[in-house]
């Protein structure tokens, strides 16, 4: 099986003084500015970063409520937070980080298959896979 999904984005202008917006082809985003401000001096729109840790988040749970159903132990509850650190390094800007950080509710769940799930999510999903930064997890199983 093959899925392929879509995202469009208009830039008009210059680095500084330029402007985006970017659409997905599921219309969730449908022309959501974005620019330098944005993402480098905390102004309104959206940043490639941000996304990125949507679709990491996003992914990651989804990959570790497959693997806690099968284990019979379908979650109550995922909360999963990513942070996406963008630096400035030798080359120009790097994305050099991503952190999450999950907060599971899982009857008959032990700590310790919690966590040994949510390392093999985070090790697995196509997000991911597709990172080259270091990705860390802090996982917290509540009641």
């Amino acid at each position: 099986m093959k899925i392929t999904r879509r995202a469009d984005v208009q830039w008009t202008g210059g680095i500084r003084d330029g402007k985006g917006a970017i659409t997905t082809g599921s219309g969730a985003l449908n022309a959501y500015p974005y620019g330098f401000a944005s993402r480098f001096e905390g102004m309104p729109g959206t940043n490639p970063e941000e996304l990125l840790g949507a679709a990491h988040a996003g992914c990651f749970t989804m990959a570790l409520s497959l693997m806690l159903t099968e284990a019979h132990m379908p979650p109550t509850e995922l909360s999963t937070t990513a942070e996406v650190t963008l630096e400035k390094v030798e080359s120009g800007f790097a994305i050099t980080a991503v952190a999450l950080t999950l907060r599971g509710k899982v009857p008959n769940a032990t700590r310790e298959k919690f966590l040994e799930l949510a390392e093999t999510a985070k090790a697995n999903c196509p997000v991911s896979k597709a990172i080259r930064a270091p990705i860390t997890l802090k996982a917290e199983l509540t009641t």
